[in-house]
């Protein structure tokens, strides 16, 4: 069996965690982040975990958890 391609542009945007867990980070931050609040600009700076629904789907674009 080939070698499977792995997807760049997911590969920069999706963590994989130890765990397997799909990490990702927020979008809408940046520019424009002057007239955001404090509490709206802190909550760009952590990952949260990929939907349950896109997982699948990105598995397979990133197939050697890159």
């Amino acid at each position: 069996m080939p070698k499977l391609k792995t997807h760049k542009g997911t590969a920069k945007r999706i963590h994989v965690t130890g765990t397997g867990k799909l990490m990702r980070m927020k979008g809408l931050r940046s520019h424009l982040r002057r007239n955001k609040s404090k509490r709206v600009k802190a909550l760009f700076d952590e990952m949260i975990p990929v939907a349950k629904s896109d997982q699948e789907r990105i598995r397979k674009l990133i197939p050697y958890g890159a």
